[in-house]
């Protein structure tokens, strides 16, 4: 095997990272819009680091273990093949994780959902000395960061350094990541901000899009183009929890429903269906499982409905997609039926649901994104109305066509 490459990390890399690259105190905290290379960046230092570091191991972490295989496992064996070294490393999927053939060392892939694996991490060469969070926003609580920061712990050889990284889209401005890292000053942290306008690997159709998003969506570019805070003052639903639960033992309870939404999109908005059990008696709703992904066609729709087993379950579809009603029927998702919505049918709908508590599994990553940032909207003035924004929205209005039908039965009896 070849050990040396001769690759130029500036064309490689590109700017606007060179503080992030060569950061060696303990927290690397990027926070960044969408296209700003954040994530594309840090897999790229890794795979160079671990390469001039033959003791280090590097750990990866997202909230949700299974979500690594499409984002982190991808994006560090691209990063191998950018820098010409992809024959210098093993890639495994059972289990999932990186080796560097020529040492031995690894890059373990661990999820949040199973906190018992990353608590017994063990390495066979070397130390554990890195540890990387991708979408670091949707850990809501800051204990499981600290559990995981607590791991990476003892005395390393010299000229090693320990280091935890943290890259994310910062939806809202309450999150325990800004006051943490970005409120207080510290000497063993770097936190940075940055865009798609330090990205020069972007095509003009990517700036294009940027540029409409500015004009006609100035909200959203503030932070999915600018990477600035979100700011989740005036939400919509506050009596809402992240907790973990056992879907089958809520199902027992006397008298439960379950609730199924489905919200179309494709290209721009992403598919979006929300599953709850709904306990009238009690006031509250045990929100345990989602679909959410842009690009799905009808049939890719009935197949992720299959294969989660919902496709006997009643779902209450968005009214205005009849044909695609219809195509999922005849695909076998037969209990599907268009949402009747009617006048004022969001207000209605928001008020009914307001009289619940919301309970979401932590594995329900977007729709705890959407609860966070779904506010009412403002005037020209700048003054509060009452009408909701039209974004973040894509499982909520599905989550409020669900409920329909219990929402219908319970004022029937007079709740």
């Amino acid at each position: 095997m070849t050990l040396k490459t001769n690759v130029s990390l500036k064309k490689v890399v590109g700017k606007g990272y060179k503080e992030f690259w060569n950061y060696k105190g303990r927290y690397r905290v990027v926070k960044g819009g969408r296209g700003s290379k954040k994530s594309t960046t840090t897999a790229l230092n890794i795979i160079t680091r671990m390469m001039e570091y033959p003791l280090a191991n590097t750990l990866v972490v997202r909230k949700v273990f299974k979500d690594h295989k499409d984002s982190t496992y991808t994006q560090l064996k691209w990063a191998t093949k950018r820098l010409q070294v992809d024959h210098l490393w093993e890639f495994r999927l059972s289990p999932l994780e990186i080796i560097y053939k020529p040492t031995g060392q690894k890059i373990l892939f661990r999820g949040l959902d199973n906190p018992m694996s990353i608590t017994s991490i063990t390495v066979e060469v070397g130390f554990l000395c890195w540890a990387w969070f991708e979408e670091a926003y949707q850990i809501v609580n800051e204990d499981d960061f600290d559990k995981v920061d607590m791991s990476i712990r003892g005395e390393l050889p010299d000229g090693y350094f320990k280091q935890i990284t943290l890259t994310f889209n910062p939806w809202n401005e309450r999150h325990w990541l800004k006051k943490r890292f970005f409120d207080a000053v510290s000497a063993n942290v770097l936190a940075i901000t940055t865009n798609y306008l330090c990205n020069e690997f972007l095509g003009q159709d990517d700036i294009e899009l940027f540029e409409w998003m500015k004009e006609h969506n100035p909200r959203r570019y503030k932070i999915e183009g600018l990477g600035e805070w979100g700011i989740s003052e005036g939400a919509i639903f506050t009596n809402w929890y992240v907790n973990a639960f056992d879907y089958s033992e809520i199902a027992k309870r006397e008298g439960v429903k379950s609730a199924f939404g489905l919200d179309f999109g494709f290209t721009v908005d992403p598919s979006a269906m929300p599953a709850s059990i709904v306990d009238v008696k009690n006031l509250e709703i045990y929100v345990f499982d989602e679909i959410y992904e842009k690009g799905l066609l009808t049939s890719e729709i009935a197949e992720k409905i299959f294969e989660k087993g919902y496709q006997k379950e009643l779902i209450v579809a968005d009214s205005s997609e009849p044909r695609t009603i219809m195509e999922l029927r005849k695909s076998g998702v037969r209990r599907i039926k268009a949402a009747e919505k009617g006048p004022d049918s969001v207000r209605a709908g928001i008020q009914f649901i307001q009289q619940f508590k919301i309970i979401v599994h932590p594995s329900c990553v977007n729709f705890i994104n959407e609860l966070s940032n779904y506010v009412w909207d403002r005037n020209k003035e700048g003054q509060m109305i009452n009408k909701p924004i039209d974004e973040f929205n894509h499982l909520i209005d599905a989550f409020r066509y669900s409920l329909e039908p219990i929402r219908k039965r319970t004022r029937k009896l007079g709740r």
